[in-house]
């Protein structure tokens, strides 16, 4: 796991901060390659790319969580409306927000997370 310290200055402002990169600014926002997305703080395994759909946002959108038990959901009413953020629950570390406007067929609900709290482990890497 990584120390507060030790995070880029992007990293600590949304994990920690709970801060948004721009949308299509993130360097995941457009991959499509297959691989285990984890938490760039803590390592947890949070997504799979197979969840992983084009949402139209820019930034990186997933269906569901690898394992419910390595995310929390909380409330997040900091913009005046009510949100659902979701943290990563090891580390805290401030991931995105999950909304009810995903695929209907996959769940309905839209996992939308930031680039800068994921790092891609590539399939066969």
């Amino acid at each position: 796991m990584k120390k507060d310290e030790e995070l880029s200055p992007e990293l600590y402002h949304i994990a920690r901060e709970k801060g948004t990169e721009a949308p299509f600014s993130g360097k995941y926002w457009d991959t499509h390659e297959k691989g285990i997305y984890r938490c760039a703080v803590c390592g947890t395994e949070l997504f799979s790319s197979d969840t992983k759909f084009d949402s139209g946002t820019g930034w990186p959108s997933f269906t569901e969580p690898m394992n419910l038990e390595h995310i929390e959901l909380r409330n997040d009413p900091s913009i005046g409306i009510d949100r659902t953020e979701v943290v990563c629950k090891k580390c805290g570390a401030h991931l995105g927000h999950v909304f009810n406007d995903g695929p209907l067929e996959k769940g309905g609900r839209r996992f939308c997370i930031n680039s800068a709290c994921l790092e891609l482990k590539k399939e066969g890497g």
